[in-house]
C-alpha cells in the first residue's frame, strides 16, 4: 500500500486505473478514468469505513461488478488489515452456488455490494438460503455514509491511514481455486507473495515499466485477472484499462482495438479467448487494428495449444502482431498465479513428440522432416519457458524424488510467491504445499498437480495428474484424445469437449466423450451413428484405444472452471450420476457449466442470457 501512496504523492495527475464501458455498439466506448491521487482518495475512503465492520484478518467479500469499484475496493480492504475474497456479484447469473459455498467456508464480516442494488441483493440473500452476511453498499469508490443499521458496534476500531502497511507475511486476501478437480478451496495469498509474483512477472518482460499499458477483460475474482488487472500496475507503476467480460463476449474486436490504443499494451487470456477472437471478428476489418503495438500476450491456459497460437499468429499478423508478442506461460491460484514463460525474443517454441513415448511417460522429439508425415503419431507440445524467482522441479508423484530432463512426472514450485496453504484445509495444505524433496534441502515444495517435463531447459506442460487416463498399464492425456474427437466430428473452437474414463463392467477403464453441439447440429439415425464410427476408428487409429462411448450435448452444458478450463472429473461424476442425455437434452450438471468463463465460450446464446 505503500505503493500506491508514493505514486499518489509523485505522480497525482497520472492516470492509473481506466474503466471501459459498452452500453452500446459503439467500438470505442466510454472511458471512465481515475488518476492515482483520486484512486488513493477512494482507497482511503472504503478502508476508513472498513473499520467499523470487520476486525484485522476478518473477511470482506468483494460482490461487485467488474469496475474501478472493485479496484478501489480490493485494495480498501488491504489498508484496512482485512483479508479481501475476490468474487463475483451475490446474484451472478449461474454462480449462486459456487458463491454460496464460497460465503460459507470464508465466514465473511461482511461483503461489499453496488449501492444501487443492496436493497435487491438483501432480499437475494434471504431466498438464497445461504448464510446470512451484513451487506455494505459501495458507490463511486466510496462505501455510502447510510450504513446499515445492522452494522455490529463492536467492531468499530481505528481507522487506517494512508501510510499503514500491513506486515509482509500477513493474509493479503483468499483465491479460490477454480476448482477444475475439487470443490473451491481458498487460497491465502500474503501481502508478500502478491508483490513478489508482480515482480517476478514484470522481470520477464525486458521492457521499462512506465512504457507499458494493461489491458484486460479477464474477470478480477479470478487469479490472473487480479493480478494483471490490479496489482502488477500498482507495483510497476504503469497504468490499466479494464473492460466487464461479458463486453469482450460481446464483440471480441473491442479488447483487440484497446490492446492498439496504446502503447506497449499487455494482456492475457486462456486458449478460448484467442479461438474466439479468430471465430467472431470481422476479417475484413482486421488491417484497422494496431496490433504492432501489443508488447505481450500471456496465454496461461494448460497446456497451452499450439494450434491456438498458430490460427491467432496466422489470423492477426497482417494487423502487425508480432509472433514474439505471444508468451505462452504456466501458473496457478497456489504460487499466487505466475510460474514460468517465455524469455527470449523469439517466436513461440514448439516440440512435436512421439506420441507412444510421450504415453510412456518421456518426451522424445520427432525430427522436423518426419512431422508431417508421421502427424498421426505426434503430440504437439508448446515451451512455457523458465520459472522466474523461484525454482522448478519435476518429481515422481509417488516417491517425490528429482526426475531427469524429458522424463514427464509432476511439476513442483518452490519460491518467495509461494502461497502459505488452503483456508481451514490443514491436512490438504500438508500434502500440497509442504512436499519434501530429496536432496533439495529442507524448504518444502508446493505440488501443482500438473504433469510436465524440462526439455531442453524449459517447461513443456502434459496435462493435468488427475486427469490422466491410464488404460491397459499405458498414460493417456485426455486434451490430446479430445483434439482427435474435435477433429473427427470437425467441431468448432468454442465447442468443448471432455474425455474421461469410467470402471468398465468387466472390470478396467473404458473411455468416454462428452462433445457440445449446437442444437440444430446433432444429429440424428444414420448420420449420428457415422459420426460415432468416425470418432471411434480416428482414436483407436490415433491413440489405440478403444473410445466406449460418445455423447453429443449442448453448448455450455459441459461443466468448466472459472478459469475456463474443462472440469474433467465434474464432467465425469455427471455422466456416472445419468444427467447426460445421449441427444443433449439433460439439464447443466449441478450449475458448474454456467460458471462465467462458460458463458464466454458458448456464443451468442450466453450473450443473451447473461447480457
Amino acid at each position: 500500500m505503500k505503493l500506491l501512496t508514493y505514486r499518489a504523492k509523485s505522480r497525482p495527475y497520472e492516470r492509473a486505473f481506466t474503466f471501459v464501458d459498452f452500453p452500446g455498439s459503439d467500438a470505442t466506448g466510454s472511458h471512465r478514468t481515475l488518476t492515482w491521487s483520486q484512486l488513493e482518495a477512494r482507497v482511503q475512503a472504503i478502508a476508513v469505513q472498513l473499520v467499523q465492520w470487520a476486525k484485522p484478518d476478518d473477511r470482506v467479500a468483494l460482490a461487485l461488478p467488474q469496475g474501478l469499484d472493485y479496484v478501489a475496493a480490493f485494495l480498501g480492504c488491504l489498508r484496512a488489515g482485512v483479508v479481501a475474497v475476490p468474487l463475483l456479484p451475490l446474484d451472478a447469473a449461474g454462480h449462486a452456488d459456487r458463491v454460496a459455498r464460497v460465503l460459507e467456508d470464508c465466514e465473511p464480516a461482511c461483503a461489499l455490494v453496488p449501492f444501487d442494488r443492496a436493497q435487491e441483493l438483501r432480499t437475494f440473500q434471504g431466498a438464497s438460503g445461504a448464510r446470512e452476511i451484513p451487506l455494505v453498499p459501495v458507490a463511486s469508490g466510496h462505501v455510502t455514509p447510510d450504513i446499515p443499521s445492522e452494522r455490529p458496534a463492536a467492531i468499530s476500531r481505528d481507522c487506517p491511514s494512508s501510510s499503514f502497511e500491513p506486515e509482509l507475511d500477513e493474509i493479503a486476501y483468499l483465491q479460490y481455486t477454480s476448482g477444475s478437480t475439487r470443490s473451491p478451496a481458498g487460497v491465502m495469498i500474503s501481502h508478500r507473495n502478491m508483490v513478489v509474483n508482480a515482480l517476478q512477472a514484470l522481470a520477464s518482460l525486458g521492457t521499462p515499466l512506465p512504457q507499458l499499458t494493461a489491458v484486460s477483460w479477464l474477470p478480477l475474482f479470478h487469479d490472473m485477472g487480479l493480478m494483471l488487472g490490479i496489482v502488477a500496475p500498482i507495483v510497476g507503476g504503469f497504468p490499466a484499462v479494464l473492460m466487464d467480460p461479458v463486453a469482450f463476449l460481446e464483440k471480441p474486436e473491442r479488447w483487440l482495438r484497446l490492446l492498439g490504443q496504446y502503447p506497449g499494451t499487455v494482456s492475457a487470456a486462456p486458449n478460448f479467448a484467442y479461438d474466439y477472437c479468430v471465430a467472431k471478428v470481422d476479417h475484413a476489418r482486421i488491417g484497422e487494428l494496431r496490433l504492432d503495438r501489443v508488447k505481450m500476450l500471456v496465454n496461461g491456459s494448460e497446456p497451452v495449444s499450439s494450434t491456438s497460437l498458430q490460427r491467432f499468429q496466422q489470423t492477426f499478423a497482417q494487423a502487425g502482431l508480432r509472433p514474439e508478442a505471444q508468451r505462452p506461460s504456466y501458473g496457478l491460484a497456489e504460487a499466487t498465479v505466475f510460474v514460468t514463460t517465455r524469455v527470449e525474443t523469439a517466436a513461440p517454441l514448439y516440440v512435436a513428440c512421439r506420441r507412444d513415448r510421450l504415453a510412456e511417460g518421456y518426451i522424445e522429439p520427432v525430427p522436423p522432416e518426419t512431422e508431417q508425415t508421421a502427424s498421426d503419431a505426434v503430440t504437439m507440445l508448446v515451451s512455457c519457458g523458465v520459472p522466474v524467482g523461484q525454482e522448478l522441479r519435476i518429481i515422481d508423484p509417488r516417491t517425490r524424488a528429482v526426475l531427469p530432463d524429458d522424463t514427464v512426472g509432476e511439476i513442483a514450485v518452490r519460491g518467495p510467491n509461494v502461497a502459505r496453504g488452503y483456508w481451514k484445509r490443514a491436512e490438504e495444505t500438508a500434502e500440497v504445499f509442504e512436499a519434501v524433496v530429496p536432496g533439495t534441502g529442507e524448504q518444502p515444495w508446493l505440488r501443482t498437480g500438473d504433469l510436465g517435463a524440462v526439455h531442453d531447459g524449459r517447461l513443456l506442460v502434459t496435462g493435468r495428474l488427475k486427469d490422466l487416463l491410464i488404460v491397459d498399464g499405458r498414460n493417456h492425456y485426455p486434451q490430446d484424445i479430445e483434439e482427435t474427437v474435435r477433429a473427427a466430428l470437425d467441431a468448432a473452437p468454442n465447442e468443448r469437449i471432455a474425455v474421461f474414463s469410467v470402471p468398465g463392467e468387466e472390470g478396467g477403464e473404458q473411455v468416454i466423450a462428452v462433445a457440445e453441439r449446437r442444437r440444430a447440429q446433432i444429429p440424428q439415425g444414420a448420420e449420428r451413428a457415422a459420426l460415432d464410427s468416425v470418432a471411434r476408428g480416428r482414436v483407436a487409429t490415433v491413440h489405440g484405444l478403444r473410445l466406449e462411448g460418445l455423447v453429443l450435448v449442448s453448448p455450455a452444458t459441459i461443466p468448466r472452471t472459472s478459469s475456463g478450463k474443462v472440469a474433467r472429473v465434474q464432467c465425469r461424476a455427471a455422466f456416472l450420476q445419468g444427467q447426460y442425455a445421449e441427444h443433449g437434452e439433460s439439464g447443466t450438471p449441478d450449475g458448474a457449466a454456467h460458471e462465467l468463463t462458460a458463458a464466454l465460450e458458448s456464443g451468442e446464446q450466453s450473450v443473451q442470457r447473461n447480457g
